[in-house]
C-alpha cells in the first residue's frame, strides 16, 4: 500500500469540516468518509475551532484595515496635479474634452 502525498487544505475547507463536526449531525467517522480526511484531523480542527472562537468574538469579528491618511492625501494631491496639467494641455491643444 503506497502512501498518499501530503495534502494542504484551505482554511475555508477546514472551517467547513470543523463546523460540521461541532454541529454533531454526523459522527466524526461519517464526516471523515464524506470529506476524505482522517478522523483525528477532524477532531483536531474541531478543538482548534472551539479554542479560538472566543478570541474571534473578543476582537469583534472583522478588523478594519489600517489606513495611512498621509499617503492617501499625497496620492490625491498627485492626481489633482496630473488632472490640472492634462486639462491645461488639452486646452492649449484645442482638443475636445477640455473644460470650458
Amino acid at each position: 500500500m503506497s502512501r498518499r502525498p501530503r495534502r494542504n487544505h484551505s482554511p475555508a475547507f477546514k472551517s467547513k469540516v470543523a463546523l460540521a463536526a461541532v454541529k454533531g449531525e454526523q459522527t466524526i467517522t461519517e464526516l471523515s468518509q464524506k470529506f476524505d480526511v482522517h478522523p483525528n484531523q477532524i477532531a483536531q480542527w474541531k478543538s482548534q475551532l472551539l479554542e479560538q472562537a472566543s478570541s474571534v468574538l473578543e476582537q469583534g469579528g472583522t478588523k478594519e484595515p489600517s489606513v495611512d491618511v498621509k499617503t492617501l492625501h499625497a496620492k490625491i494631491g498627485e492626481l489633482t496635479l496630473e488632472n490640472d496639467f492634462l486639462e491645461g494641455a488639452l486646452t492649449r491643444a484645442g482638443l475636445p474634452g477640455a473644460k470650458k
